[in-house]
C-alpha cells in the first residue's frame, strides 16, 4: 500500500509529536534523569526559562519529523521500517555521544529516550 498524505493519520502524528516533546521536558528533568544526564554532558540544569530556544525549536521540529515518518510506515503497512529508522536513530545519537565523550549514563539516557519516543508514537499511530 502506498503511503500518501492522506492516508497519515495526523491526530497521531499530532499526538505522537506533543506527548513525546512532553516526555522530553520529564526524561531530562530532576525528576528522571536529568541531574545526572547534564553532569555526563557537561551542563548544567536551569529553569524552562534558560533552556536554549534553538535547541528547543530543532527538537521539536525533529519530533515532528520522527512522528511523521512513523505516520508514514504505518500507512504504508511497513513496521519494520520504523524499527530501523529508530534503531539507526539510537546508533547515531550514541555514536555522537561517544565522540564528544560523554558519560555512559548520559548516552544510555539520551538512546532510551529515543526508544521511549518511538514507543509513544508507535502507541498513537495503534490507538488513534
Amino acid at each position: 500500500m502506498e503511503s500518501t498524505p492522506q492516508s497519515i493519520d495526523w491526530l497521531a502524528v499530532l499526538a505522537g509529536t506533543i506527548l513525546a516533546f512532553l516526555l522530553g521536558w520529564l526524561w531530562y528533568s530532576p525528576v528522571l534523569f536529568g541531574k545526572k544526564w547534564a553532569e555526563g554532558v557537561g551542563v548544567s540544569l536551569g529553569s524552562a526559562n534558560d533552556m536554549p530556544k534553538q535547541a528547543m525549536i530543532f527538537q521539536l521540529a525533529g519530533t515532528f519529523f520522527l512522528a511523521l515518518v512513523i505516520g508514514l510506515t504505518t500507512a504504508a503497512g511497513t513496521p519494520a521500517t520504523t524499527f530501523l529508522v529508530i534503531l539507526t536513530i539510537g546508533c547515531l545519537i550514541a555514536a555522537n555521544g561517544f565522540f564528544a565523550q560523554k558519560s555512559h549514563y548520559a548516552i544510555v539516557v539520551e538512546t532510551t529516550f529515543i526508544a521511549a519516543m518511538g514507543l509513544i508514537m508507535v502507541l498513537c499511530q495503534t490507538i488513534l
